[in-house]
């Protein structure tokens, strides 16, 4: 049967874990395999991927994977997919050296990458593919245009159109787009995570204009705050530095090989002299600029820790000027406020630009609009992005003259099935759960482990330690009560008592009715003082009573 499949594992309504499907002759093709960054309430977990059952279920129907651009929102969760299901991977010659290193750090030997150009005609599975270049933060950004008897399936990628841009590794292909829109696009899946901003995104991404004053004018050092992974703007502020004659020390192991990178593929090329090594920084150095990046809220917290003069390596001035590029993303917005205010507490001068100021290189209403002129798709799928970004996605295309029967919002796991040029079906949806990594993947992080760490956090814990003779099970010497985050040690002298005597009792009662049994004695203990402590304080602490039988000596 001709039929085309289409849903997504991750990425619809929330911010990262990006993961497309899409199933054409029975083929599958998937689309970026990225994580999510945690909210607070996912306590100790790492990061998060997707439910990769389905993938499992159905791997030898598998063609081969995408991944589109260096994120860790469409990459950072391929080692996990890798490890369960070999299958091959098309990325171009920038974004793989990424994914090599990634592999490698955890562990992953047997992969294939393909090499693809960002403009590219081939065959995976049957089905001919052509991915088009698009303007992004990291070079060799691409879509993907996947062909049918229905017609093309094209996903955008992450994209803006700036039609300044003269680095050849960042352009955008319009006229590719304008060919694959002639031939005939069933649907076009585009990315919504700008969609609520008015106008086009550039010139609005640059940051040149924004900060260049500060280079020209500040006399002493400069701090640089900037997501590692904004390649496009660290670029900006590299070529501020050698124009303005600064010595620039970067402060990230991660944006230093990015850079390395970038030298290898012959994309940008850091002037002899300009780098400062870590072997020959130190913070007497004057009229410089240290440039700290860092992934997420973990730039925050870099720069909170140099403010607050507890980091390692540097340490802020009061005469310093900070700049901090890279506004807050979703989660991150309390870090960000945080390290603002010990900046100021220490006397520097900061200019933090904002997001309102200075757009993300993400699609604004014009470039979707540029987009769907260019494509003119029967179907329309925003995706990408929180709820209220695929509904602002959607009303970019019905403004733009699509039916709103021909533009369709998905949950993750819904499945958009079309036959002979038709959307015929929508019910159909998976099951999904995420995927929660805490450190390493094989960790238990199930929502009981979740709860626990909850509990932790706000109820405390008390540990419960009895020494019974294992032959006359009688209580060997005094109990032992531990509390944690529970209650002040001068107002738990009462309490304890009062549990110290009530676990003597619960003891000596099963032994004296011989319904003694440790692991029941222990599940007893632990309902019961869980209960008095709920009643006495309001709290309901992590209760661990532990009962060590030993066989007492005889002389």
């Amino acid at each position: 049967m001709n039929e085309i499949k289409i849903f997504a594992l991750g990425g619809l309504d929330e911010q990262g874990k990006n993961m497309l499907v899409l199933e054409i002759n029975n083929k599958i093709f998937i689309v970026e395999c990225g994580i999510k960054l945690p909210d607070s309430s996912l306590l100790g977990v790492e990061y998060v991927v997707c439910d990769f059952s389905y993938l499992i279920k159905n791997k030898k129907r598998i063609a081969g994977i995408f991944i589109t651009h260096a994120h860790d929102d469409v990459m950072r969760g391929l080692p996990y997919l890798i490890k369960q299901i070999n299958i091959p991977i098309y990325t171009t010659k920038f974004t793989s050296l990424f994914l090599e290193d990634l592999l490698h750090k955890e562990h992953v030997d047997n992969y294939k990458i393909n090499i693809v150009k960002a403009n590219d005609d081939l065959k995976v599975g049957g089905i001919n593919i052509k991915t088009f270049a698009m303007t992004h933060a990291t070079p060799d950004n691409f879509g993907i245009a996947f062909r049918s008897k229905q017609g093309y399936i094209v996903y955008s990628g992450e994209f803006v159109f700036d039609y300044n841009n003269t680095r050849k590794e960042y352009m955008c292909d319009l006229s590719r787009l304008s060919e694959i829109g002639e031939a005939g696009v069933l649907c076009l899946l585009s990315e919504s995570t700008g969609a609520d901003q008015e106008g086009h995104t550039a010139p609005r991404h640059l940051i040149t204009n924004r900060i260049e004053s500060t280079f020209e004018n500040h006399e002493g050092r400069i701090i640089v705050g900037c997501y590692n992974q904004s390649l496009y703007r660290i670029i900006e502020i590299l070529d501020l530095c050698k124009k303005y004659h600064k010595k620039v020390f970067i402060y990230d192991y991660e944006l230093v090989k990015a850079l390395r990178y970038l030298n290898e593929c012959g994309y940008y090329h850091i002037p002899k002299g300009l780098l400062i090594t870590t072997k020959t920084f130190n913070n007497d150095l004057d009229d410089i600029v240290i440039l700290v990046s860092e992934v997420g809220k973990r730039l925050f917290l870099k720069m909170t820790m140099i403010a607050m003069h507890d980091d390692k390596l540097v340490d802020l001035h009061s005469d310093d000027q900070v700049i901090v590029v890279s506004p807050a993303i979703n989660g991150c917005e309390k870090d960000a406020v945080n390290m603002e205010n010990e900046i100021y507490k220490e006397g520097a001068k900061v200019l933090i630009v904002k997001a309102r100021d200075v757009y993300r290189m993400h699609g604004s209403k014009e470039d979707l609009k540029m987009l769907l002129h260019l494509l003119k798709p029967k179907y329309y799928l925003p995706v990408k992005g929180e709820y209220r970004h695929l509904i602002a996605n959607a009303k970019v295309a019905s403004a733009m003259g699509l039916k709103d029967d021909r533009i369709l919002i998905l949950d993750n796991g819904q499945i958009a099935t079309f036959e002979k040029g038709k959307l015929v079906n929508t019910t159909k949806v998976l099951k999904l759960e995420d995927n929660l990594i805490d450190g390493r993947e094989d960790l238990d992080v199930t929502g009981v482990v979740l709860k626990d760490r909850e509990i932790l956090s706000t109820d405390g814990v008390v540990i419960i330690g009895v020494t019974l003779d294992r032959n006359k099970k009688q209580i060997m010497s005094g109990i032992d009560i531990q509390t944690r985050g529970l209650v002040y040690l001068k107002n738990a002298e009462e309490l304890l008592s009062e549990v110290e005597k009530m676990v003597r009792k619960i003891i000596n009662d099963e032994v004296k009715n011989k319904t003694y049994e440790n692991l029941e004695c222990r599940n007893l203990i632990r309902e019961k003082v869980t209960k008095f402590i709920s009643k006495e304080t309001g709290k309901r602490p992590m209760v661990l009573p532990v009962i060590l039988e030993i066989k007492k000596n005889s002389k």
